[in-house]
C-alpha cells in the first residue's frame, strides 16, 4: 500500500469519527454543555424574602464591647472589633399575641405528642412570675392580667426560660417552611436565636462605640423624654411613662428601625455565658457554645434595670431553665449571599 492511501484511510477514519461525535452530541441536546462545565441547567433561582415583622441588619464590621465605663470592674466585655454576617431581626420582642399563636398550636396539634402538662409546665408563660420575682410586692393584677387580658396583647411576652424561647423557633421555622413547600417555593433559613455579637451589632444598628442604641451619652432626648423603659432612680419607674412593661415600639427605633434595643425587656441570646468568651472567640460571627454551661447570655436591660444595663456593650446572664417577669427574646434569620442592606 503506497504512502497516499494510508493518509487517505486516515483521514477516513478521523472524519467518521467527527461524526459520530458530532451525532452524540446533537442526540443529548444542549444540557451537556457542549463540553463545557455549565452547571445543572433548569434550577430555580433564589430570592430571599424579608419575613413579616422582621428587619434586614445588614453584614457589617464594629468594636464589640463596652462603650463607656465599666462600672462594677468585671473586666468581661473588653472591646474587640469583629465581622458579622448579614441576618434578619425582629423589629420587636416577640409580643404575647404573636406567643399565643404558637401556645395554640401547641395545645391544638402537639398535645398527644408532648403531652399537656409538657406544654403548660415548659412552652406556657409562667405568670406566677410577677408574685415570684419581688419580695412583698402586689404583683397578683400583673399574673392574673398580663398574659390572657388583650389589653397586654402588643406587650412583649416575658416568663419563658431559654428552651421555651428555642422551642419556638424550631416552630415558626416549620410553620414557614410548610406553607413554602405547599406553594412549591425553597425553604427558608431556620428562625433561631441571635448570637450575642449579632444582638450587640444590631442594637448599636450602625453606630460603632456608640453607648446606647440612640447614640451618646445620654437618656434623655432634648425634650427631657426619656428614649427607654427603665429604672431612672431609686423607687422611680413612672418617670418614662410605664410602671412595668410598655407595649413594643413604644419608643424610637435605632438606625437598622430595631425598637427596644435597650429596656423594657431583656433578651435571651444563643451563646452560652463564660467570662472570657470575648477574647477566645473568633473575630467572624463569634458564638460561645457549651452545652454544659447553663448559664446563658441576656442582654439589652430591662424595665427594673438602672441605665447601666441598658448600654450595648454590657453583658449578663440568666439561667437557661429560668423564666422571669423582665426576660422575654426576639428571632433572627441568617441571610443567604452578601448582604450591603442596599438590596432590599
Amino acid at each position: 500500500m503506497n504512502k497516499v492511501n494510508v493518509i487517505g484511510k486516515r483521514l477516513a477514519i478521523l472524519a467518521s469519527l467527527a461524526g459520530l461525535f458530532m451525532t452524540q452530541s446533537c442526540s443529548k441536546g444542549p444540557t451537556d454543555g457542549g463540553g463545557d462545565l455549565i452547571g445543572v441547567e433548569g434550577r430555580e433561582s433564589w430570592v430571599q424574602t424579608v419575613p413579616y415583622g422582621m428587619v434586614v441588619c445588614p453584614s457589617g464590621t464594629f468594636h464589640m464591647g463596652q462603650a463607656d465605663q465599666d462600672v462594677p470592674a468585671t473586666q468581661i466585655n473588653l472591646n474587640k472589633q469583629v465581622t458579622i454576617g448579614g441576618f434578619y431581626m425582629d423589629e420587636t420582642e416577640i409580643t404575647n399575641n404573636e406567643y399565643r399563636q404558637f401556645m395554640n398550636v401547641m395545645l391544638e396539634d402537639s398535645v398527644a405528642t408532648l403531652g399537656e402538662d409538657y406544654i403548660m409546665a415548659e412552652l406556657y408563660p409562667d405568670t406566677t412570675v410577677w408574685v415570684r420575682d419581688f419580695s412583698h410586692h402586689m404583683g397578683d393584677p400583673m399574673m392574673e392580667y398580663y398574659y390572657a387580658h388583650p389589653a397586654f396583647d402588643e406587650y412583649p411576652v416575658v416568663g419563658v426560660d431559654w428552651w421555651a424561647a428555642k422551642y419556638f423557633c424550631e416552630w415558626r421555622t416549620q410553620h414557614m417552611n410548610n406553607w413554602r413547600a405547599e406553594n412549591g417555593l425553597w425553604q427558608m433559613p431556620r428562625f433561631r436565636l441571635p448570637s450575642e455579637a449579632e444582638w450587640e451589632y444590631a442594637a448599636r444598628g450602625g453606630r460603632d462605640m456608640a453607648k446606647y442604641p440612640w447614640g451618646n451619652p445620654y437618656i434623655r432626648n432634648s425634650k427631657g423624654c426619656m428614649l427607654a423603659n427603665f429604672k431612672p432612680g431609686r423607687g422611680n419607674y413612672y418617670d418614662d411613662g410605664f410602671m412595668y412593661t410598655a407595649p413594643v415600639a413604644s419608643y424610637f427605633s435605632n438606625d437598622f428601625g430595631l425598637y427596644d434595643m435597650a429596656g423594657n425587656i431583656s433578651e435571651w441570646c444563643e451563646d452560652a455565658y463564660y467570662d472570657a468568651a470575648v477574647p477566645i472567640v473568633w473575630d467572624l460571627n463569634p458564638t460561645y457554645y457549651n452545652d454544659d454551661e447553663v448559664r446563658k447570655i441576656i442582654r439589652g436591660g430591662s424595665w427594673k434595670d438602672i441605665a447601666y444595663y441598658l448600654e450595648t456593650g454590657t453583658r449578663t446572664f440568666e439561667y437557661q431553665d429560668t423564666a422571669k417577669s423582665y426576660i422575654g427574646f426576639r428571632t433572627v434569620m441568617t441571610y443567604l449571599g452578601r448582604s450591603s442592606g442596599y438590596e432590599f
